[in-house]
């Protein structure tokens, strides 16, 4: 049976993410995409882009990038489309930051500043693990005055979480 063609594109991405096991710690199985970026960068934007029809494009106003590794794909798809860019950043990086949420990840505890703006926002980053990291980028969205019109991600460990913000559906590149 033939795969559909969005499959052919993960199988293609995916074999070129690395998976490092107990890093950063001990249970832990990280997916380095730094060979994706370096040999893939260019595909896998256009992947991350293709999640999206034309009239959804049309309806996005800026693309908010999670710190750190979500400013890559965010930037990138910004260019692409014509979009402005927004930084969602750990506390204390980001100076006249509006709203500031504390949220819990897998590995501790965190928090996350942005500055105010406004418009239609499609939120990217580059993996969904337990969700306390997206889900606290959504918030400050909202807080921030902005509709989500989006959210993706590059991976999604879909055994560590089962994402839902609101009415908006998630969408990955590729799933584990």
């Amino acid at each position: 049976m033939a795969q559909p063609h969005g499959a052919n594109k993960m199988s293609s991405l995916k074999q070129h993410i690395d998976s490092v096991p107990d890093f950063p710690k001990q249970g832990i199985l990280f997916r380095d995409i730094a060979p994706l970026l370096r040999d893939k960068y260019a595909e896998t934007v256009d992947a991350i882009s293709d999640l999206f029809t034309d009239e959804e494009w049309n309806n996005i106003d800026v693309i908010a990038g999670i710190e750190s590794r979500g400013f890559i794909f965010a930037s990138g798809l910004a260019y692409k489309h014509k979009k402005g860019m927004v930084k969602i950043r750990k506390s204390g990086k980001l100076p006249n930051a509006h709203s500031k949420i504390n949220y819990g990840l897998e590995y501790g505890d965190d928090a996350l500043e942005m500055q105010k703006g406004g418009g239609n926002i499609l939120i990217i980053d580059d993996v969904l693990a337990t969700g306390g990291t997206l889900e606290a980028a959504a918030k400050l969205c909202e807080q921030t005055n902005h509709e989500i019109a989006g959210i993706a991600v590059l991976i999604n460990l879909t055994e560590l979480n089962d994402f839902k913000w609101n009415d908006v559906q998630l969408k990955s590149v590729i799933d584990y």
